[in-house]
């Protein structure tokens, strides 16, 4: 039986808004503290592998870093840096919780639009509380039938999302920057994904083994172009 898209899933942050570029920037500030007492060029290296270790423990976003940040900072520098430039740390991320939301270009009309024909849906991960904070922030909460923060955002995670929405993995969208997060898990399930690549992406996003030319997924580089995309994937599942 022919089926046409029924619902069309959101990431957030790097898909809606801002977000990595702070991380970044907070990034290049642990380096600059860390900096002033060891002279290694691989700190953000040995950071990442902290981190990496960290996630079953802390999860993802802001939180888990600066624990991760602080754990890196004592075995980088052997237990010399002072509970000043701890501080420090964990002031930088207190202004990181506390970064307004940026939409990027074009974001607002174009979730607008695709919730004029379509149920759509958010789905994103990290810190409950900062997450909600943002989505709350940005002013789109309105046009999402469901806002989900989870753990992770895997296979299994997207296929008991998908049974409490009552949808077939076949009449479902996913759009987001992350092929590890946002498309992988939906293509193996059967679903459709739409890839907005971010112009910086973490490096534990950009682990995924991903098919260019797989037959459900799509590129974009731009919001405003997501309605016509959507609708066309939509034909396009109604006639096969």
């Amino acid at each position: 039986m022919n089926q046409t898209i029924r619902m069309v899933g959101f990431d957030a942050d790097d898909t809606l808004w801002k977000s990595e570029d702070y991380y970044r920037e907070a990034e290049a500030e642990f380096r600059r503290i860390v900096g002033e007492h060891v002279d290694l060029d691989d700190v953000g290296a040995r950071l990442y592998a902290v981190e990496k270790r960290n996630l079953a423990l802390f999860g993802y976003g802001v939180k888990g870093m600066t624990l991760s940040m602080v754990e890196a900072a004592i075995d980088i520098t052997e237990g010399r840096i002072p509970a000043s430039d701890i501080h420090r740390i964990v002031s930088m991320a207190k202004d990181l919780l506390r970064h307004p939301v940026e939409l990027l270009p074009g974001v607002a009309d174009a979730v607008e639009a695709v919730a004029s024909r379509h149920d759509i849906v958010l789905i994103t991960k990290g810190d409950l509380f900062h997450q909600e904070a943002k989505v709350r922030e940005s002013g789109l909460s309105r046009w999402f039938q469901r806002i989900e923060i989870v753990s992770e955002k895997d296979a299994p995670t997207y296929a008991r999302l998908l049974k409490e929405f009552g949808v077939a993995p076949s009449e479902f969208v996913m759009i987001g920057n992350s092929l590890r997060s946002d498309i992988a898990p939906l293509l193996e399930l059967g679903a459709w994904g739409i890839h907005m690549p971010y112009h910086v992406t973490w490096a534990h996003e950009a682990e995924a083994d991903v098919d260019c030319a797989h037959p459900r997924l799509r590129v974009v580089h731009a919001a405003l172009e997501l309605p016509d995309l959507v609708h066309a994937i939509s034909q396009l599942a109604a006639s096969t």
